[in-house]
């Protein structure tokens, strides 16, 4: 072959199989800060954050939104049963399974325009850059939406991804929350409460998950690493606890004789502070949610409810915790001759990702020679749904101090952008494997 054929013949390659572009962070950027109207305060800007509460008309507005990114995209949406919204991309062999990605656009009150945002849009510039880069993938690929995944509505997240993984508990459609029952309120975001079954995936139906997220901590942002490689996500237990004493005059009631319940809600609360410390690791515990009766100036607390949540990376760790929280509640009950019971209320168990998965993140980083570092996660997220389904990885980039369901939660341009090529990388390397 002389050099004017072979040159002609590369050049017919690179045509053919044109290399993917970086995402273009501009867009992204662009795309991040029009969703953020949908639900901003009134007068407000991108830095006041954002209430887009899920099945909210704010919600509905913001899934308009990004249907429309999507089929700018490329990408034709359709929202199944549960609402989640999901598009495909074929691929070169349409018998295998898709890598399925996304994240979610829903937000606590009064939070901010990355959390669950973040991954989202750059799912679908993912898809965009390679859209306009003509690259095929081998096998397809699916951009998820997942409806409600805070949980603010109903008071139980991970709707949609729960949905899919078979996990909705019974009678949960029922559920009246702002006077509107759950069902009523998946309807209105485009889903059918009636076929809700038909939203629920089989295992083994995407070759991988993958979610791109704001750490929501400050472990990254502290260290300078642009990007953490999510080790899993942590087992969440909750428990609701009642604290009984005896409501009674405050002026005349001596204080020997008091059985006051907000005093044992007290040494409880620094009691679940101390356990939890005393052991060196990540675990964490959280006392909130407390509500006091009578709640008057005069009168001793007869009445406390509150609520504890201890998470881990490991649910025998906070098992373990749980049981020497009961003790220690025992010894504070009878300190203050008040009644104490604790009731399990929730319970989320960890969900690991998967080590090939953890091991294609780190390679796409240091192809990109962006610096990581591993770690759990937190915070819930629907990659715990998916983890049940099939492999599960996600990637997290920082947030700045670690600030986040808030209207001052940030995360710099640069850092989204790098997650989302290291997003891109990763999708890349499992839309190619057989």
């Amino acid at each position: 072959m002389n050099r004017r054929s072979f040159l002609g013949a590369l050049a017919l390659t690179a045509f053919a199989k044109p290399a993917p572009r970086a995402v273009n962070g501009g867009r992204l950027r662009e795309h991040l800060e029009g969703l953020s109207v949908f639900g901003r305060p009134a007068g407000g800007s991108f830095a006041n954050g954002v209430s887009r509460i899920a099945y909210s008309d704010a919600d509905v507005a913001g899934r308009k939104y990004v249907m429309q990114l999507m089929a700018a995209a490329g990408l034709d949406p359709r929202v199944d049963a549960a609402g989640n919204i999901l598009a495909r991309r074929a691929g070169t062999d349409p018998a295998l399974a898709p890598v399925l990605f996304g994240s979610h656009i829903d937000s606590v009150p009064t939070g901010g325009n990355f959390d669950g945002d973040l991954g989202s849009l750059a799912a679908i510039e993912v898809v965009h850059t390679l859209q306009e880069s003509g690259v095929a993938t081998r096998r397809p690929l699916e951009v998820a939406i997942w409806a409600n995944e805070e949980g603010f509505a109903y008071n139980n997240g991970l709707a949609g991804s729960r949905a899919a993984a078979g996990h909705l508990e019974p009678g949960e459609l029922d559920q009246v929350w702002n006077g509107v029952k759950q069902g009523d309120a998946i309807r209105k975001i485009g889903g059918d409460p009636g076929r809700i079954a038909d939203a629920r995936r089989q295992p083994g139906s995407f070759r991988c998950y993958l979610e791109l997220h704001i750490e929501q901590g400050g472990t990254l942002d502290q260290a300078g690493i642009p990007i953490g490689v999510v080790e899993g996500i942590v087992a969440i237990d909750r428990y609701d606890v009642e604290i009984r004493g005896f409501a009674n005059h405050a002026g005349t009631t001596p204080m020997p004789e008091r059985r006051d319940a907000l005093l044992a809600a007290s040494y409880l609360t620094v009691a679940v502070n101390e356990i939890v410390r005393r052991d060196a690791g990540r675990q964490v515990g959280t006392v909130g949610q407390l509500t006091v009766s009578p709640n008057a100036p005069n009168i001793v607390p007869g009445l406390v409810r509150l609520t504890i949540e201890l998470r881990d990376l490991r649910s025998a760790t906070i098992a373990r915790l749980a049981e020497e929280i009961r003790s220690r509640a025992a010894e504070i009950a009878a300190q203050t001759k008040t009644a104490i019971s604790i009731r399990p209320a929730a319970h989320h168990g960890e969900a690991l990702a998967a080590p090939e998965v953890q091991e294609s993140i780190e390679a796409a980083c240091e192809k990109l020679g962006l610096r990581s570092r591993r770690l759990p996660s937190g915070a819930g997220h629907d990659a715990q749904m998916m983890a049940q389904l099939g492999p599960m990885g996600m990637i997290f980039v920082p947030s700045v101090a670690g600030i986040s369901h808030s209207p001052d939660e940030l995360s710099r341009w640069t850092d989204c952008t790098n997650g989302a090529n290291v997003l891109l990388e990763t999708v890349l390397a499992w839309a190619q494997r057989p």
